[in-house]
């Protein structure tokens, strides 16, 4: 009774929301770590006053901890939004100036009025580049496993769709695995993003991001029927729909909602 409840649940997350966000992958300047850090800790409670006023959803930080590459991103910061209205919002109609001003009210009585200003005026020089990505959700799992602590693990998979039947795959075919895997404890979240929108410095390949959070120890492989002639076939269709870049692996920093 219990798993079909929460199949049932399952069925229905879709529905509840839509969700948008914008995914910015960092490039620190070398030896600028602390820095970075030290700024994303001055902005804590600008996003969490930007939350209660409306402005965003969630914002959560991480730090790569996988090989990337030369140019690939140190850190990802994730900003989410209920809607595509309220990212536009985001996106177009607040100015630095904007951003100044929440500033000093998140920080009044804390921080001088004039160091915020000398934080705010240097914002980017800790970093080479910062690309963003615009995400559109396609599909999702129920989130499981509870809230988000500093020093948990998620995994973000760039991906390009190789034709139509991609998203279908993924939502009709592949997710009633991953839902499987979360009933029994071997995963906790899956979700197929869209990107809509980049900035002209993105990577023009990504059309798609998946986005899971593990379970130590558990695998979503251990729920597919790799012996059945079915899965088989299935399988090759999937694997010619899309093609995968390395895993991202990331480690929360911090997170507010």
């Amino acid at each position: 009774m219990k798993k079909f409840i929460l199949l049932f649940t399952l069925s229905l997350t879709l529905n509840i929301s839509a969700q948008y966000n914008i995914l910015s992958a960092v490039q620190l300047n070398e030896g600028q770590e602390d820095q970075y850090l030290a700024l994303e800790a001055f902005f804590g409670p600008i996003h969490e006053l930007a939350i209660e006023k409306g402005i965003q959803e969630w914002q959560s930080v991480w730090k790569v901890t996988s090989e990337v590459g030369e140019n690939g991103p140190h850190y990802i910061i994730n900003t989410g939004f209920s809607s595509k209205e309220q990212l536009d919002a985001y996106n177009e109609s607040w100015t630095s100036q904007d951003w100044v001003a929440l500033a000093k009210e998140a920080h009044k009585g804390k921080i001088s009025n004039a160091r915020i200003e000398r934080i705010m005026g240097n914002v980017g020089s800790e970093s080479k580049e910062r690309r963003n990505y615009h995400l559109e959700t396609v599909d999702r799992t129920i989130w499981a496993g509870g809230d988000l602590e500093p020093g948990d693990t998620f995994i973000i998979t760039p991906t390009q769709a190789q034709n139509d039947d991609f998203e279908n795959y993924e939502s009709l075919f592949f997710k009633p695995y991953v839902e499987k895997a979360i009933i029994n404890g071997k995963h906790r979240y899956w979700r197929l993003a869209r990107v809509y929108e980049r900035t002209e410095n993105a990577y023009e390949g990504m059309t798609h991001f998946f986005f899971n959070r593990p379970v130590e120890g558990g695998s979503m492989v251990d729920e597919l029927p790799t012996d059945s002639f079915k899965f088989q076939k299935l399988q090759q269709g999937l694997s010619a729909a899309s093609q995968h870049a390395d895993q991202i692996i990331l480690e929360l920093v911090s997170s507010r909602n």
